[in-house]
């Protein structure tokens, strides 16, 4: 994904839209409040339409990483 990084000089390491200090994490925090992908741009107009498919790219990547076992009760 070139257009998310990871940089421990930026934002402690959490992952930016490259050549931001807009974190990954803000930009679903928007998505998942209601906002929509314009909303988005309107409040970050640095940020492109392609920079926010890339943090949700990103996001499932990092789901997928992830494996729940449910236990027995």
């Amino acid at each position: 994904m070139d257009r998310i990084e990871l940089n421990p000089l930026v934002c402690n390491g959490r992952p930016v839209v490259q050549g931001t200090r807009i974190t990954v994490q803000t930009v679903l925090g928007y998505l998942s409040a209601g906002d929509s992908l314009e909303d988005v741009l309107l409040a970050h107009p640095n940020l492109t339409r392609e920079d926010v498919l890339a943090c949700l790219s990103y996001a499932r990547r990092i789901s997928d990483l992830h494996t729940t076992v449910a236990l027995a009760s």
